[in-house]
């Protein structure tokens, strides 16, 4: 069942002052991640928010932290491990192998406990957001810490990433009207998808997401070519008739990108779901 509060949600014009940027560093299996939390300055803040990163060697987006920051949503952004200024070392031609989706959980992790640690933020829930692989790496990050209170997840992949991998492969990431069903990718297989041992677990975000008792909220666009939207809300209904709180919404005519035309739909859900409760 689609959540009915999105369809009704419209745009309000922002009017905040600069939010005040605070650097950070923490430390996350041996390295040291840099980062930035954008503040509300003219408002109270209602949630925070850590930013997780899409697959690719990612630095911090500053201009997305201010903007939840003049929201009222705190947002702590950071520099990929072994990109920038954050030490480690990245992983580019393996990046969704079980161990680095692990690790990247773990850097998130790391990255909420520093955020709910501060008293800036009078308690007002955190919660993990990202966009792409961090489909993957949000539910596992929010095992491991014991500070998420939500999800927020642009065009995240509710399956297994072999799953997402044959889907990806057969419309070569390409965005556009009358994207494939994700059974028309598995049907056009010649041969059997075996995931190598070698590259450890088969991340598989409906089940973490199944450990979860927290509430998310997930958005599609209908144009999207890198992951099988079908499937992932196929997952996400069974997920909801179990009893788990997870939002979603699809935008017709956005693809995987699709943050900006979606932004406002992200933020009154917070304010109607996460901000209330916490009160």
């Amino acid at each position: 069942m689609r959540c009915a509060l999105v369809g009704m949600l419209t745009a309000s014009p922002v009017h905040a002052a600069q939010p005040r940027l605070q650097e950070v560093t923490f430390i996350s299996q041996g390295a040291t991640l840099a980062g930035s939390i954008a503040w509300p300055v003219d408002r109270p803040i209602t949630a925070a928010v850590v930013f997780i990163h899409g697959s690719g060697p990612q630095k911090r987006d500053l201009d997305l932290a201010r903007r939840f920051a003049e929201r009222g949503i705190a947002a702590l952004v950071y520099d990929k491990r072994g990109v920038a200024r954050s030490g480690g070392v990245y992983e580019g031609n393996q990046s969704v192998t079980g161990m680095n989706i692990a690790l990247l959980a773990d850097d998130a992790a790391a990255a909420l406990d520093v955020l709910a640690a501060s008293d800036a933020l009078g308690g007002a829930p955190v919660g993990l957001a990202g966009i792409s692989q961090a489909g993957w790496i949000a539910p596992l990050a929010a095992t491991r810490t014991r500070h998420a209170r939500f999800l927020l997840l642009w065009s995240a992949p509710v399956c297994k990433v072999s799953e997402e991998d044959i889907y990806s492969k057969y419309t070569a990431d390409t965005d556009g009207p009358d994207r494939p069903p994700y059974a028309a990718a598995l049907a056009a297989r010649t041969e059997p998808y075996v995931w190598p041992d070698f590259l450890g677990r088969d991340t598989d975000a409906a089940a973490d997401l199944a450990t979860l008792a927290i509430p998310g909220f997930f958005i599609y666009g209908g144009y999207d070519g890198s992951i099988p939207v079908d499937l992932s809300l196929r997952n996400l209904m069974a997920l909801r008739r179990a009893g788990h709180r997870f939002d979603y919404t699809v935008s017709s005519v956005q693809g995987h990108n699709n943050m900006t035309a979606t932004f406002d739909a992200a933020i009154e859900w917070i304010r109607q779901t996460v901000a209330p409760a916490a009160g």
